[in-house]
């Protein structure tokens, strides 16, 4: 029986520029502490191998220092390593697959890589298992680099493992689908036994024996299952892999659509059910109507929100201020700039007004700088 850790898309290096500095360090260090937690569990599970599907570096121009520290957070196993370039991390003629050559070479404890970085049969546990990679020697591809899988010549009873990144055709959204093709079939065509992908970041078994293992750490916010590895057991040519989803992110990236009208506390609600806030980031979209003391209550609300979780961004375009009677009583004027309240307070209701938003900021402000003063 042969069993292997299947990972992908680890992006060590990833940015994270819309973010502040703090939690851009704290996000890219989570990069080298997945690398380290999956090889913890290759470790413990008492894998063979562990194959990276692509895209375990966001660029060929990370810093050493970068590289390095990922080197020793594969450390904690020492069974083989394969890395696929993939889109991110291509095998330019200078990448980062070559600074890696030169890096190992150097006196030091490295882990046991094998670079995947031509077309060739890799051969495991003497020849039971045939790796067959196809690496992308460039960002993007328009014909399918797994195609040589079908005529290529394995030892008999050894067992055929695919590892590309890429889109498996009709599978994927029709956006994903534009370069670096797979055929959904490959698994058949070629007689594997599991074709181990990369570069969708969600878990899925997304065609017989074809399998995307998705990022080991979440890193955007659609709702596709990241955060996992993929542990395979292989009895034999030709037996069923048992596919075992393992999930090891820390951090949740979460989707989330509140319809308020003049209710608030379905925020505190929602925001109640997380498990852990701390490593919560959420895109928060708001909608419905509220009245101005509810707006004043709202902003509250979402500044503490704010200091708990690791992140919140509020879209509020489809979130209507609705003032009503005693809002506009608490904003305690007469004359013209009643008649000013009055204009703000129709502009704000009104959908089609371009100038809707600035309106109800207006009267935000209005109500707000009233009751600073000492108004009801």
């Amino acid at each position: 029986m042969i069993r292997i850790l299947h990972t992908a898309d680890w992006q060590v290096g990833k940015p994270f520029g819309s973010f502040g500095p703090d939690q851009r360090g704290e996000l890219r260090a989570e990069r080298f502490a997945v690398v380290a937690r999956i090889a913890a569990l290759a470790k413990a599970r008492g894998c063979h191998a562990v194959l990276v599907a692509g895209d375990a570096f966001d660029d060929n121009t990370i810093s050493d220092r970068e590289i390095v520290r990922t080197l020793e957070a594969m450390s904690g196993f020492s069974g083989p390593w394969i890395l696929l370039p993939g889109n991110h991390d291509s095998a330019l003629a200078v990448s980062v697959w070559s600074r890696i050559a030169v890096l190992t070479s150097q006196p030091g404890k490295w882990p046991q890589l094998i670079i995947a970085d031509k077309p060739d049969i890799i051969e495991l546990q003497d020849g039971q298992v045939a790796v067959l990679p196809a690496p992308l020697v460039r960002r993007h591809e328009v014909s399918d680099l797994t195609q040589w899988f079908d005529d290529a010549q394995t030892r008999p009873g050894a067992v055929r493992i695919g590892l590309a990144h890429g889109a498996v055709l009709g599978r994927l959204p029709e956006k994903a689908e534009s370069l670096n093709p797979i055929s959904d079939t490959r698994a058949v065509s070629a007689q594997l036994d599991y074709l181990a992908l990369g570069d969708w970041h969600g878990f899925v078994e997304i065609a017989p024996r074809t399998v995307y293992s998705g990022t080991p750490e979440p890193d955007r916010y659609p709702a596709n299952r990241p955060g996992h590895v993929v542990i395979v057991e292989i009895d034999g040519p030709g037996a069923t892999p048992r596919i075992d989803a393992q999930a090891t992110g820390r951090f949740v990236w979460k989707n989330m659509a509140l319809s308020l009208n003049g209710d608030i506390a379905v925020l505190d609600d929602a925001m109640a059910q997380l498990p852990q806030p701390a490593d919560t980031l959420i895109n928060l979209a708001l909608s419905g109507s509220v009245n101005l003391r509810e707006r004043v209550a709202l902003e509250e609300r979402l500044k503490y929100w704010h200091s708990r979780l690791f992140d919140l961004r509020v879209k509020d375009d489809d979130l209507l201020d609705a003032p009503d009677e005693d809002d506009l009583a608490g904003i305690d004027v007469a004359g013209f700039v009643r008649e000013a309240i009055e204009l703000l307070r129709a502009k704000a209701a009104d959908p089609s007004d371009p100038q809707r938003e600035a309106a109800s900021m207006a009267l935000r402000m209005a109500y707000v700088e009233h009751r600073r003063l000492g108004g009801s």
